[in-house]
C-alpha cells in the first residue's frame, strides 16, 4: 500500500524577514489538486517521496525514508531570490506502506503525471533510488508520442541489475529499459560518475547491451570539464526532453556522508553544477529527483544541505514557463 501525506508547514521555517527573504516564507503548502493549469507563471512543486523499501530489497542500509522531510527542513533556511510571478509549492509526500514500493511507484507517477499536466516543473526528494521508475512512468505518461526523453542520472551506479527476483533501488533503469523495449521507445540513458568498484562486469556488459552512454568517475571531474560538457551536449542535442535524477550516494563522502551506500571515491559538487547549468540552459529538463538522502549517516546535516542546495539551484535557476 502506499499512502499520501499532505505538506507539513512546520517543516518550512527558519530566520524572519520584512521581505520574505527565505524560503520558508515563500514557499506555499498546498495540495496539487486544487492548482489551476498556468501557462504564465514559473511554479516549482516539492514532493516527497518517502520509502526505503527498495535500499532494503538490495541489501543497502536503510533510512532513506526519512530524506524528503530534512532536505525540506534545509531548503526552508535558504534564501529565496525568486521573482513574484515564480510560486513554490510543496504538495506533499507519497509514504510507502506495509513495504508495498510499486504501489507507491504507482502514486508517485500519478502525481508526477498531475504536475506537468498543470504547467508545474517537480522536484522530487527522496527516498531510495527506485524513486526513478515511478517519476518515469509519470514523465512518459505526460510527453506525447513520438517525442523523446533522456534520463541524465548523476550516480556511482548504473542500477541495472535486474529485477527477475524483485525490483528494488538497483533495478529502476533495467526496469525502465524493459519498459521502453516493450512499448517501442528508445532508451536514452546517461549515467554521470560510473565507478568500476561500485558496478560489477556483468553490469558493465548490461550497459553495453542497452547502448547506455556514460562516463566514469575518474573523467567526471573539473579537470575534464570540455569533455564532460561536449558529451552531454551531444545526448541532450538528440532528445525533446529530459529528466535528470541526482544519486547521493554518487557523491564523495567528504561531501554527502549521509547517503545508503557512501564512499569517498565520488564526484564532487563543483561539477555536477556545472552539468545542470549546461541541462537547464538547453530549456529541455521537464523534472528532476534527488534520492539516497540517509539522515540516520549524516553528519552535521551536510547532506541534507548538499541535497537542499542543488535543488535551490535548480529551482532559482529553471526555465520560465
Amino acid at each position: 500500500m502506499s499512502q499520501f501525506i499532505k505538506p507539513d508547514s512546520t517543516l518550512w521555517t527558519g530566520r524572519e524577514s520584512d521581505a520574505r527573504s527565505y524560503l520558508h516564507e515563500k514557499v506555499l503548502c498546498t495540495h496539487a489538486d486544487i492548482l489551476k493549469k498556468t501557462n504564465t507563471q514559473k511554479t516549482v512543486a516539492i514532493l516527497g517521496y518517502a520509502c526505503d523499501e527498495g535500499v532494503l530489497r538490495n541489501q543497502g542500509r536503510i533510512g532513506a525514508v526519512k530524506g524528503p522531510d530534512v532536505i525540506r527542513t534545509q531548503l526552508a533556511k535558504m534564501p529565496n531570490h525568486l521573482n513574484e510571478n515564480t510560486q513554490l509549492i510543496d504538495v506533499g509526500t507519497v509514504v510507502c506502506e506495509d513495504g508495498d514500493m510499486e504501489a507507491t511507484q504507482k502514486s508517485l507517477s500519478e502525481m508526477t503525471d498531475q504536475l506537468l499536466g498543470k504547467g508545474i516543473l517537480p522536484i522530487v526528494l527522496g527516498g531510495g533510488h527506485d524513486v526513478a521508475y515511478g517519476h518515469f512512468k509519470g514523465l512518459r505518461k505526460h510527453i506525447p508520442k513520438g517525442k523523446s526523453l533522456g534520463i541524465i542520472n548523476f550516480d556511482a551506479h548504473f542500477d541495472l541489475r535486474s529485477n527477475k527476483k524483485r525490483n528494488n533501488s538497483g533495478t529502476p533503469f533495467y526496469q525502465i529499459a524493459q519498459d521502453c523495449q516493450s512499448d517501442n521507445l528508445d532508451f536514452n540513458y546517461l549515467c554521470l560518475g560510473i565507478r568500476k568498484n561500485a558496478n560489477d562486469k556483468i553490469l558493465f556488459e548490461t550497459a553495453d547491451q542497452l547502448k547506455v552512454f556514460y562516463i566514469e568517475e575518474k573523467h567526471f571531474n573539473m579537470h575534464y570539464l570540455e569533455h564532460v560538457q561536449l558529451r552531454l551536449m551531444q545526448f541532450i542535442e538528440d532528445v525533446d526532453h529530459i529528466y535528470t535524477t541526482i544519486d547521493l550516494d554518487g557523491f564523495s563522502s567528504a561531501f554527502a556522508p549521509g547517503v545508503s551506500a557512501a564512499s569517498p571515491m565520488g564526484f564532487s559538487p563543483d561539477i555536477v553544477l556545472e552539468c545542470l547549468k549546461l541541462i537547464l540552459d538547453s530549456q529541455k529538463l521537464i523534472s528532476l529527483d534527488i534520492a539516497e538522502m540517509n539522515p540516520k549517516y549524516d553528519v552535521d546535516h551536510q547532506t541534507a544541505k548538499l541535497a537542499a542546495s542543488l535543488a535551490h539551484y535548480v529551482i532559482h535557476n529553471s526555465q520560465e514557463g
